[in-house]
């Protein structure tokens, strides 16, 4: 009887240490997207492509987004792959891409790759947008293709123009995602069609920002910033004052390298609002 007692405190500690013990290797990848809303999974004969987003849909405008790959043999998570992606929208009498960056993986993640899109137009029942896949494991290649639904966003996010100087151009606001009663970071992509399928980004111009709230006698705000081109990341960054909750039109002028004004208006006592601009409300 004395051995039995002896064992029961040793029992008792490995049952501890056990429930105890880290999370399980699928545990701790399940963590990497516990944040992140899966809106869309593109499959082949060999693995399954898992796309998440922090919205529920693909939006018109930019969407960042996470990816990641399945083996279907094994079940495991891809955690080395070189991986590209292709959006085409099929339209009734022509097909075109849109803005996009590289696919990078994170670098706090194991099986997590992270890149962005811009789509500068929403699908409809006889148009609609579908996105490729290009990727290699181990030096072999592989490509999962489908079609994907991107959404109408109800405030202006993402606008198409052409510029003076004859250039088709598409500016997208990326941040605030949240924005609130504050000085904001704000930032925006800047993008000319090359091509119907690329759309590089265009570097050293500046954007002035004017944001005005058109219900209230179409004040301004205080401690704005132009956005200024970020050589590291690609983007134009700037500070967006924000001094009440409600709708708020923020008024854009896009200089070019020389300063020359290429689209929009400022806001004056004769012109209430600029051609090009974002919304938002909150």
């Amino acid at each position: 009887m004395k051995t039995i007692y002896y064992l029961l405190p040793v029992l008792l500690i490995f049952f501890m240490v056990s429930c105890n013990d880290d999370n399980s290797p699928d545990e701790n990848l399940e963590k990497e997207v516990e944040d992140l809303i899966k809106i869309k999974t593109i499959s082949n004969d060999n693995h399954t492509i898992e796309i998440f987003s922090s919205k529920n849909k693909f939006f018109q405008g930019y969407n960042l987004l996470s990816l990641r790959i399945i083996d279907k043999s094994t079940d495991d998570y891809i955690q080395n792959v070189n991986i590209s992606w292709m959006p085409v929208m099929n339209m009734m009498n022509k097909t075109h891409s849109c803005p996009k960056s590289d696919i990078n993986k994170l670098q706090d993640k194991k099986t997590l790759y992270q890149g962005y899109i811009v789509f500068q137009m929403p699908g409809n029942p006889n148009e609609s947008w579908d996105l490729t896949l290009n990727y290699s494991i181990d030096g072999t290649s592989y490509t999962a293709k489908d079609v994907i639904d991107v959404v109408m966003t109800q405030k202006r996010v993402v606008s198409v123009f052409t510029g003076t100087d004859n250039v088709r151009y598409i500016l997208a606001l990326m941040e605030p995602s949240l924005p609130d009663v504050k000085i904001n970071d704000i930032t925006a992509g800047l993008y000319k069609m090359q091509d119907m399928m690329n759309f590089p980004a265009v570097e050293n111009f500046k954007i002035k920002l004017d944001p005005r709230m058109p219900s209230m006698d179409n004040h301004s705000s205080p401690a704005n910033e132009d956005l200024n081109y970020n050589a590291l990341n690609n983007i134009y960054e700037g500070k967006l004052s924000l001094t009440m909750t409600g709708y708020w039109m923020l008024n854009l002028q896009l200089l070019n390298e020389q300063d020359e004004v290429l689209k929009g208006e400022a806001v004056t006592d004769d012109n209430e609002s600029s051609s090009l601009y974002f919304e938002i409300e909150f």
